[in-house]
């Protein structure tokens, strides 16, 4: 199938990136909390990745200008539309009818009976009702008048000016001021799979009616139109980027809260896992929601591209960033035995000032339910259809 000119465009640009910074993918995926095979696959045009944030980290990294970022991110927004448009499901056709299965039609009507001259007709238009008229009732308008007066007579005998119950408390700030804008920006994605190639979405729906497993880059629009929740573990990155290139914003701590907590979901569990693995585990924060409270606490990443393993030290908080010194924050949310939602706190301070970030999943709260006990599927490329694990061979 023929490349989108869109996505080979851009992938055109993250090629020429990468070779002008001369790293290694592996390389170059460690810096960027991506596998290998992922950045490849963005230089090849195979995949579009769903968010900007993490090729605005590449370009950063291998020294792009603000005019390079800037093209880069617009041809990135032409091919997200390309990919976004090869990925909406096709339309389910509606089997038509057969003659020979179709039901006898109904009689038509015979002639019904004369039609009474003196009954109304109903296709005519109803003339217009009267509204009825309600008197007002005398006597509480007098008592409301009689009140008036008297507080009238009794403000101008005191001095004190009189207020209506409609005027409005006066303000607690004072007028056109509004809340200083944040001096960072960040974004979140809430789609990823460990190691872009396994995950497990839970799926109210039988097997026949549940799509093939998607690209990564892809899975946000597949879990969207199956309603899918993530099942047994979430992985989320937030990447978090200063407005100015000198004054840093500290990053001090990072909170989990529950909001919801339920029994899981009796849902069937769907595995995405396509056969490909990469050869980075990124460093990140780790959320056990089994907890009465949960934390989110720094855990090494693992490096197997090279002829030795080598490990990725945890980097626990504060982080320090600036327009050009992004960071990515990887939680990896795990539960056995609950339906949870929850979302994160980002405290941070800057240039004198302190706050909190909330960071949800669009406004709403991520939600991942436990898969123990639940059907597990598998996709069978060869049938094209999904089969038990008993099936597959696989457990667990």
């Amino acid at each position: 199938m023929p490349k989108d000119a869109a996505v080979e465009e851009f992938a055109g640009l993250v090629r020429a990136l990468k070779a002008r910074d001369g790293r290694s993918y592996e390389a170059l995926g460690r810096r960027l909390s991506v596998s290998a095979s992922t950045l490849h696959r963005y230089c090849s045009g195979a995949t579009v990745p769903e968010e900007f944030a993490v090729v605005d980290r590449l370009a950063l990294l291998c020294g792009a200008d603000g005019e390079e970022r800037r093209t880069l991110e617009a041809a990135w927004a032409e091919a997200d539309r390309a990919r976004r448009r090869a990925a909406s499901p096709a339309p389910t056709p509606v089997p038509a009818v057969s003659e020979s299965n179709a039901e006898p039609s109904a009689p038509e009507p015979g002639p019904g009976p004369a039609p009474d001259p003196t009954a109304p007709d109903p296709t005519a238009p109803e003339p217009p009702r009267a509204r009825p008229r309600r008197g007002a009732p005398a006597p509480l308008l007098v008592a409301a008048a009689v009140a008036l007066v008297l507080l009238a007579l009794a403000a101008a005998l005191l001095g004190h000016p009189t207020r209506t119950a409609s005027a409005p408390a006066p303000a607690s700030t004072a007028p056109g001021r509004t809340a200083a804008p944040l001096p960072f920006t960040w974004s979140v994605g809430s789609q990823l799979w460990e190691g872009d190639c396994g995950h497990t979405y839970l799926v109210d729906r039988a097997p026949r009616a549940v799509a093939p497993p998607p690209v990564a880059a892809d899975s946000g629009a597949w879990a969207g139109t199956h309603g899918a929740v993530h099942g047994g573990e979430a992985v989320v990155r937030i990447t978090v980027q200063g407005r100015s290139p000198s004054d840093a914003v500290v990053l001090h701590a990072l909170h989990v809260r529950l909001v919801d907590r339920a029994a899981p979901l009796p849902w069937n569990a769907y595995r995405m896992d396509n056969g490909c693995g990469g050869a980075v585990t990124p460093r990140h924060f780790a959320v056990d929601l089994d907890r009465p409270r949960p934390l989110a606490r720094p855990v090494d990443g693992l490096d197997a591209s090279g002829a030795e393993v080598r490990k990725i030290p945890a980097v626990s908080f504060p982080y320090k960033v600036t327009s050009s010194d992004p960071e990515e924050l990887l939680v990896s949310a795990r539960t056995a035995g609950c339906d949870c939602r929850w979302y994160l706190e980002l405290e941070w301070s800057a240039g004198g000032r302190t706050g909190t970030v909330r960071i949800t999943d669009g406004g709403k709260p991520f939600r991942t339910s436990g898969t123990r006990g639940r059907p597990a599927y598998v996709h069978d490329s060869a049938g094209g259809r999904w089969i038990t694990d008993s099936d597959s061979g696989q457990t667990g």
